[in-house]
């Protein structure tokens, strides 16, 4: 009779398939996690697909937990959905995550106690995209708060199975400070050209192939530079081309001014296309807080009236 696996195996069985889809792919899908991990020839699941706090019947102790990020027309379930991109991006030393309901006796709010009681590693699925996830391990819960009803989340940068959590605040923001960087790219154009429905905001071109996303504030800016929503702009190749030179300027009023040097010339229908855009409105995303930041805004289209 097979022996029954310990809490420990199983959970390093996970991180190990985790850590496999995350070689072979830039982002984990909803479709990988449905495949679950193996153990001896065993299926085990990773998540529980309609809930966010998980742990398996075979194990003891939590194993998982889910922000998802809403398809367009989808209700957001909870706060931190949307606000945990932004701490991290902030460099705070943990972030927040919301219990399942109010009630913290609930089976799955006791679960996050005892995996911050018993400094259990986990696995913390981040939704970065409609389907799309951004694996982070080792996670641990650091705080458990029943008057409101969430607990909070710090990184490490051990290994899974074996790293301690963190418990000073320089490890806690190192660790962060890599989540960051992974997040950035992964997650930023993702995230904007879905808040835009996958259409340029200038052109209304539909095919995300031809989109970028571009940032209002650079990302060498501390203070605003952040991979936010709200820093950036869905624009086709030759739109974020024209926007990163100064040839293109959008307003804190969503008006997009095209540079005198380009008004003044006359070189073929895109060039036209281009000088057609000067007063013209910027194509706003459906969700009032995706549009773009109105302070980023002014301070990029004081650039545009410096150097365009």
């Amino acid at each position: 009779m097979p022996s029954v696996p310990s809490d420990s195996e199983l959970r390093a069985a996970a991180f190990e398939q985790v850590r496999r889809l995350q070689v072979t792919r830039d982002q984990i899908t909803a479709d990988d996690l449905k495949v679950g991990f193996f153990h001896n020839g065993t299926r085990y699941p990773l998540i529980n697909p309609q809930r966010g706090i998980f742990k398996p019947q075979q194990m003891e102790a939590l194993l998982s937990i889910r922000t998802v990020f809403p398809r367009a027309g989808n209700r957001v379930w909870y706060d931190d959905q949307r606000q945990v991109h932004r701490q991290i991006y902030n460099g705070e030393e943990t972030v927040d995550y919301a219990f399942m309901g109010t009630d913290p006796r609930a089976a799955e709010n006791r679960w996050l106690k005892a995996a911050m009681e018993q400094r259990t590693p986990i696995i913390y699925f981040l939704g970065t995209a409609p389907g799309r996830y951004e694996a982070l391990q080792p996670a641990f819960i650091v705080d458990w708060d029943a008057q409101h009803a969430r607990a909070k989340v710090a990184f490490s940068d051990g290994p899974p199975t074996s790293a301690s959590a963190p418990t000073e605040s320089l490890e806690r923001r190192y660790a962060l400070r890599l989540v960051k960087q992974r997040l950035h790219q992964s997650t930023f154009r993702e995230a904007v050209i879905d808040a835009y429905k996958s259409r340029c905001a200038l052109s209304g071109v539909p095919e995300p192939i031809l989109l970028d996303a571009a940032h209002i504030i650079e990302d060498k800016n501390e203070k605003l530079g952040q991979p936010v929503v709200q820093n950036g702009i869905p624009l086709s190749k030759i739109h974020h081309a024209a926007f990163d030179a100064h040839l293109l300027g959008i307003d804190p009023d969503f008006r997009i001014h095209v540079a005198k040097r380009l008004l003044l010339q006359k070189d073929g229908p895109i060039l036209e296309a281009l000088k057609d855009l000067d007063g013209a409105l910027l194509r706003l995303p459906p969700r009032a807080a995706d549009r773009p930041d109105r302070d980023r805004l002014e301070q990029r289209f004081g650039l545009f009236k410096a150097l365009g």
